[in-house]
């Protein structure tokens, strides 16, 4: 699964077209943020990407929780969003 790192200077819309890139290969990918900052331009983020998705007859799913990264020697918590994206029914009938 891809792994993007959104930082509380990342550009939405950025992200939004990078979410949109990797689910248009896969149904999965996760967001890391670490800091409120951050946390906000990812949930920023996913919000955009959920109309681009949603032009493909795709639904977007978030489920959240907590994720450690390390950053030079210490260990820090982040959140990680994992972002599903699922065909909708109108899609499977057309």
């Amino acid at each position: 699964m891809e792994v993007l790192k959104v930082g509380h200077s990342s550009s939405p819309n950025k992200v939004a077209g990078a979410i949109a890139g990797v689910l248009s290969k896969t149904d999965e990918v996760e967001i890391q943020a670490i800091g409120a900052g951050a946390v906000n331009q990812a949930v920023k983020a996913i919000a955009i990407a959920r109309r681009f998705v949603e032009t493909r007859g795709k639904k977007l799913f978030v489920v959240p929780g907590f994720v450690e990264v390390a950053v030079g020697e210490e260990k820090r918590t982040g959140i990680k969003f994992r972002v599903f994206a699922e065909v909708t029914e109108e899609e499977t009938e057309a």
